[in-house]
């Protein structure tokens, strides 16, 4: 396909197929999956339907992940340290964190932890679990809260998934601003 007059090249506003609109249990919803720092403001955003499961996206929101340098240099792209709720996790996830040498705390469902045992040695040792370090988890929460002050973001009312996502980093950067 040619670009014509109206062609848009940008591959980060491209418009997803299904508009980030997927149908959950309440109907159609869309999910922001996001990452944020220790003081509950946005790092990454990123956008699906309703219907897709968090840890298949956990990749993306981590790539995500920019945070320019005061001075010269590359932005900074691995954090510190990552806490993450049972949606996130899965083996996959936490290999990826391992190669990159980023430490973590993600809680592991009950149903995980049943697999596990069942298995015996072959299911491997118990994930590290530090409740101090998860109660902190609640800095995700707030962002969250913060975002959905915003009436157009709590109910969606943006057509497009590229319209509500500018919504979502017009929302980040006042965020930002007033800290």
């Amino acid at each position: 396909m040619s670009g014509g007059a109206g062609s848009n090249h940008n591959h980060r506003c491209a418009e997803p197929a299904d508009h980030a609109l997927g149908r959950s249990r309440g109907g159609w919803t869309t999910k922001i999956h996001a990452a944020c720092d220790g003081a509950g403001r946005p790092l990454a955003l990123h956008l699906t339907g309703g219907n897709v499961n968090d840890t298949t996206q956990f990749a993306q929101v981590l790539a995500g992940i920019r945070v320019p340098r005061l001075g010269p240099g590359r932005p900074r792209t691995r954090p510190g340290y990552v806490v993450a709720d049972k949606g996130y996790s899965s083996r996959a996830n936490r290999a990826l964190l391992r190669s990159r040498g980023i430490g973590h705390t993600i809680a592991e469902p009950a149903d995980q932890q049943t697999h596990r045992r069942r298995r015996g040695r072959r299911g491997g040792r118990p994930v590290g679990y530090d409740r101090r370090r998860y109660a902190r988890r609640n800095h995700i929460e707030r962002c969250f809260n913060r975002l959905k002050q915003w009436r157009g973001i709590a109910t969606r009312y943006c057509k497009t998934a590229t319209n509500y996502r500018g919504a979502l980093d017009l929302a980040a950067l006042l965020m930002w601003t007033a800290t």
